[in-house]
């Protein structure tokens, strides 16, 4: 989800001979570089920079797989790290990978010399320059300009920092409680002894400031120090142990001396529970020195860069790819304590038994991607996930649409938890859950939550489904905080028919014919919006008129997008999509206007960047793919149902081009992993074409092998490898391919295909073939 701070070549093979797509990842500048090391394991590939410029919104800082905590520098950005500043406020211990909107920032922490006469972290940053930069998965370093080294690294529910100050009789750590990459609504911090720091602190949800949430933190230093104070709006007081701020400055300043020793490690544990829970987490995983931290941070990070082997490509290209991987792994974040302790949306505090609770849900970004992706490679975790899904269901009595902390913030539109869980269906990954899913999907896709509850839902459900479509009603006050589905009604309706169509098949799978049979009516709702007279999908008022501009490249009604870039967004019936607009040879030419074919046949790289692209947050007013966010991202394997499933290929390698291995090389706002998961699928050449389901669209990987390495307990063969021998720029088009041996003919998979195979071998060539062209190769329709 991005949120605004507000002579041509003709033919294939002579183009893709003529310009190398993947071998010329782009690299621009002098920009700081993964930190190098010895062993040259796959986490050297990783660079933790890549995303942070051009509102990538990735943060360079420190954490493990899902931590808890992200311990990360914060440079006057709203989502943290801005490549293009110098100062850093403070290195903060709550980061989300790619959000759109200020949030977390919780706790920054700075290192000073001399007196403390600052309170604002603005005014106190300390300048730093990438030459003395570097970062890897779980580690981060920087030189401040004041003459103290900073480290950073993590574990799950701790971070771990390291500071060597010049000698000075007066070294100070800041630890700041009241300032917070988003509206701090109170803190307190409370100096317990001369080694540990407790705060509360209480900060607003995502993209508004009325829903709050509470992190509690302890703090423990590796030595003791020589003095503290604490600091009140503007008032700093030397030898106070405590102070409570309402929308205000409150933190408090710890003194060493480092005359001799001139190292100081401190460790912060978070709880979202209690201070009890952040003393336990402390407890548990504090204790160790910081070297030790970070070699386990590291070595958690190689054990899951290594469940995908990737071989061939170009350097460029395979950093680009594990930073990709990497970030992936990033979200959702523990949330449960040691002691299996959490916050659940009703504020009250619940046990977790048998699983890890876990929350942050970017649910209409991950839905698309990264949920399968994990599926794939984390299924422990993705269950884990899908149960804690469903405990928000059932202590706050709706499903999620944006889950920060311990709160709904109802940020963007649509069912996407509907996709979310019956992916997670079926992967195999709610056994023993199934029914009680389905009765909460059932609930959040036929109803609407009551006023007095924090979420939306499906807020146009009503009208929904008495009519069929959502409404757009321009201008409507909004009933709760956050987004409302009614500001894009057009987009709406066809977020709600993918999901019913998703649902419908978990129905039918769990017997529930006759609901099965009425999701499955449902899912053709995207037919209701459809204008004949334009040959788009278009907005209707409430009255059933179709409203806004008749232009489909200027349209209203739809959430981040135009209707251009929505047309692709059925999934769930695309013979059905292809047949309102006239049948495959319709269809062909306009995805070939969408992704500037021609242009893209000549010079794809150029195409991507400026033809496609126009700027992070530029969703509107264009009839182009756009790459850089979430609605159609599906729309390259469009061609797999239309018989020139070669073209999604061109158009697949086409977009890889815009990930990089520099802090510009994101395109657009990663959204917890959603675009670096794209970008990862993509590259293997096993695509979730339908979310939601089982199914896994094909086209030729970015490397000649790829091996994964599967978790038994959901694929029994415990591997699988995608390959491509002799795959390049000019050799990119698949002219057969088999599974185990067989002839595979269809253009796509399911997991069941996977886990029953040991191997995909595409064989490739220099031009165009009819392999999967037939009308039986295509993805096929649901229900």
């Amino acid at each position: 989800m991005h949120r605004n701070p507000r002579p041509r070549l003709r033919g294939p093979a002579a183009a893709f001979a003529a310009v190398a797509l993947l071998g010329g990842v782009l690299t621009t500048g002098a920009t700081a570089q993964a930190a190098p090391r010895a062993d040259e394991q796959l986490t050297d590939l990783v660079n933790p920079f890549i995303g942070t410029q051009n509102e990538g919104n990735t943060y360079p800082g420190a954490s493990v797989p899902f931590g808890m905590v992200q311990l990360s520098p914060d440079t006057g950005h709203n989502t943290g790290y801005d490549y293009a500043e110098n100062h850093i406020r403070g290195f903060s211990a709550v980061h989300l990978s790619g959000v759109g909107c200020g949030l977390g920032g919780d706790l920054p922490t700075l290192p000073t010399t001399g007196d403390v006469t600052q309170t604002d972290y603005a005014k106190y940053a300390a300048e730093f320059s990438h030459d003395d930069e570097k970062a890897s998965p779980g580690y981060y370093k920087v030189g401040l300009k004041s003459g103290i080294d900073a480290e950073l690294t993590a574990t799950s529910r701790t971070g771990v920092q390291r500071y060597t100050f010049p000698a000075t009789d007066k070294a100070n750590v800041l630890l700041n409680a009241g300032q917070s990459l988003h509206r701090t609504l109170s803190s307190t911090v409370e100096i317990l002894d001369n080694r540990t720091v407790r705060t509360a602190i209480t900060g607003s949800g995502f993209c508004q400031d009325t829903k709050s949430y509470t992190v509690y933190t302890i703090t423990h230093f590796d030595r003791p120090f020589t003095t503290s104070g604490t600091w009140n709006g503007d008032t700093v007081t030397e030898g106070s142990k405590k102070s409570s701020a309402t929308d205000a400055r409150n933190g408090a300043w710890l003194r060493f001396d480092t005359t001799k020793d001139r190292t100081v490690e401190a460790t912060t544990a978070l709880s979202y529970v209690d201070a009890k829970g952040a003393a336990l987490n402390l407890r548990a995983e504090g204790g160790r020195s910081f070297d030790r931290v970070e070699h386990a941070a590291q070595q958690s990070w190689e054990d899951r860069l290594d469940d995908v082997e990737a071989r061939g490509g170009s350097d460029a290209l395979r950093r680009t790819f594990y930073s990709s991987l990497y970030r992936s792994f990033l979200a959702p974040n523990v949330g449960s304590d040691v002691d299996g302790r959490y916050t659940g949306w009703d504020q009250k505090t619940h046990q977790a038994k048998g699983f890890t609770y876990y929350q942050n849900w970017s649910l209409w970004d991950t839905y698309r991607t990264q949920a399968q992706l994990l599926s794939l490679l984390a299924p422990r975790e993705s269950r884990d996930m899908a149960i804690s899904v469903l405990r928000i269901d059932a202590e706050s009595g709706w499903l999620p649409k944006w889950g920060y902390g311990t709160v709904e913030t109802n940020i963007m539109t649509g069912d996407p938890v509907t996709p979310f869980l019956t992916n997670a269906y079926q992967q195999g990954l709610l056994k023993g859950h199934e029914e009680e899913a389905y009765r909460a999907l059932k609930k959040n896709a036929d109803g609407v939550p009551p006023t007095d509850s924090a979420p939306v839902g499906r807020e146009a459900n009503v009208q929904y489904l008495k009519d069929g479509f959502a409404p757009y009603i321009k201008d409507r006050p909004h009933a709760k905080p956050g987004d409302s589905d009614f500001d894009h009604g057009a987009s709406a309706t066809l977020e709600y028919a993918l999901s019913d169509a998703m649902l419908g098949e978990m129905a039918r799978d769990l017997g529930h014919d006759a609901d099965a049979k009425r999701y499955e009516d449902r899912a053709q709702n995207y037919r209701k919006i459809f204008d004949p007279s334009t040959g788009f999908f278009r907005a209707r008022d409430v009255s059933g008129a179709f409203t806004g501009p008749a232009d489909p490249a200027q349209s209203e009604g739809f959430h981040e997008g135009t209707s251009w870039q929505y047309q692709w967004l059925v999934p769930q019936d695309l013979p059905g999509m292809v047949g309102l607009i006239g049948g495959k040879d319709a269809a062909n030419q306009r995805l070939d206007s969408f992704f500037a074919y021609d242009q893209l046949l000549a010079d794809p790289a150029k195409t991507a960047r400026e033809v496609w692209v126009n700027g992070p947050y530029a969703y509107y007013n264009a009839d182009k793919y756009n790459p850089q966010n979430e609605p159609d991202l599906i729309a390259p394997y469009t061609y797999l149902s239309t018989g020139q499933p070669w073209k999604t290929t061109d158009v697949v390698h086409a977009a890889l081009t815009l990930f990089t291995d520099a802090p510009t090389g994101m395109t657009g706002n990663d959204d917890l992993g959603t675009m670096s998961a794209w970008m990862v699928l993509s590259s293997i050449g096993v695509f979730p074409v339908q979310p939601g389901t089982d199914t896994w669209g094909l086209s030729t990987p970015a490397f000649e092998r790829v091996d994964l390495t599967l978790d038994r307990r959901y694929y029994p063969h415990g591997s699988f490898t995608v390959s491509a021998p002799g795959a390049s720029d000019a050799d990119r088009y698949i002219q057969s391919a088999t599974i185990d041996g067989a002839t595979q003919s269809r253009t796509y998979l399911t997991t069941e295909d996977i886990r029953s195979a040991r191997s995909l071998a595409f064989t490739v060539g220099s031009a165009p073939s009819a392999w999967g062209t037939s009308p039986a190769d295509a993805p096929p329709a649901l229900g």
